[in-house]
């Protein structure tokens, strides 16, 4: 599975521990999207991105939005003047599942365009 094949899949209900990806999954799906790395408790995905100014970083972050409530799953997201953060989890499942992998290698689809 590679960026492309993520990117080209669609979140699904995931609600269970028995959705929690694993250390080991968690490695091949982080190699997959380039830049993302786990936050401190190990729970989530985040990723920085830069921007010229706050225009550009309001229409990216309205891409993001649009294609999360399409996904029906949802980032948290930090904002200011050329910068954003984006910290991707699945709550029902107490960490990652493969939603949070999708969305991340969309938002790179976003970037490619």
């Amino acid at each position: 599975m590679n960026t492309i094949d993520l990117a080209s899949q669609h979140c699904q209900p995931r609600k269970g521990s028995q959705h929690a990806l694993d250390s080991a999954q968690i490695t091949t799906l982080l190699s997959q999207v380039p830049g993302w790395k786990l936050n401190g408790d190990g729970k989530a995905i985040v990723k920085d991105f830069k921007f010229a100014d706050f225009h550009h970083t309001l229409g990216f972050i309205n891409a993001v939005g649009f294609m999360a409530n399409h996904e029906d799953h949802h980032p948290d997201i930090e904002a200011g003047y050329g910068h954003c953060q984006l910290l991707w989890s699945t709550h029902d499942v107490g960490g990652l599942s493969l939603n949070d992998f999708i969305c991340a290698a969309r938002v790179e689809g976003l970037l490619a365009r």
